[in-house]
Order: structure tokens, then C-alpha cells, then sequence
């Protein structure tokens, strides 16, 4: 990851700015792992969903996001900024939410998921925590 999000020139070609939603493209898939890159713009979000099952990581290329998660025991929401250069790991089980806080930036990212995605589940926070409200398959991306 610290490589791809260190040589822009192999893919910035494709970036692409959407305001009505981030923007994403698969740059790469095989059987053992896939790698998607995101735009973001000002205020756009993921909302809390997981991965299905596949590990995962992901690195900011340029600009700032803000990775929103839930502790296992409860309480408030933990946000962490992530930061140009920064590449944040995680396993199967995890959720978050992951945002472009800014109000004036513009964020690219790129995201690699192993074994590739299948599916992924959308969350709600209720004061008792994390809800699943749906599921998306490959075949919705």
C-alpha cells in the first residue's frame, strides 16, 4: 500500500471528482486481493459498514479522512484523522465510517481488500450501537 499511495503517476489518469457522491474504480483485481481508488469531496462519507469478512487497508494519497469507528464495549464514537502518507490496516470483524471532514479539500485514497470484496454491510449507530440496515454484493458496486 505505501508503495501504490507513493507513485500517483501509475493512476492519477483515472481520478475523477463527483459531487453528488465519492467517486471509485477497481485499478486492480486477482484472486488473492483487489485494490479500488476513491476520490473524495468535502463532506462525503462512507457511513459505518464492514468488509464481509476480507481484511483490508487503505491509504491516503492526498488530503486528510477521518475514520469514525465504535469501541467493541460501547461508548462514544472514536474518530481518527488520517493523514497524507498514512496507511490505516484492519481485519475482518471491523466497521467504521470513513469521511472527508474538510469543507474546502479534496481527498484521494486507495483501498485493498483481501480475499476481493463480496459484500459489505451498512450499519446504523442507535445508542445501543452498531444495527445492520442492509448488505451489498459486488454486483452493487
Amino acid at each position: 500500500m505505501h508503495r501504490l499511495i507513493a507513485t500517483p503517476a501509475e493512476w492519477v489518469a483515472r481520478v475523477r471528482l463527483d459531487t453528488e457522491g465519492r467517486w471509485y474504480e477497481q485499478i486492480h483485481l486477482s484472486e488473492s486481493y483487489e485494490v479500488w481508488l476513491i476520490s473524495w469531496m468535502p463532506g462525503q462519507a462512507t457511513g459505518f459498514h464492514d468488509h464481509g469478512g476480507s481484511n483490508g487497508a487503505f491509504g491516503i494519497v492526498w488530503g486528510d479522512l477521518d475514520e469514525c469507528v465504535v469501541p467493541r464495549d460501547g461508548g462514544a464514537v472514536l474518530a481518527n484523522r488520517i493523514g497524507s502518507g498514512a496507511v490505516r490496516s484492519f481485519g475482518p470483524r471491523h466497521a467504521h465510517d470513513v469521511r472527508n471532514s474538510s469543507a474546502s479539500s479534496v481527498a484521494v485514497s486507495l483501498h485493498a481488500y483481501s480475499p476481493p470484496l463480496t459484500e459489505t454491510r451498512q450499519y446504523d449507530l442507535t445508542p445501543s450501537g452498531l444495527v445492520i440496515t442492509g448488505t451489498e454484493t459486488a454486483q452493487d458496486w
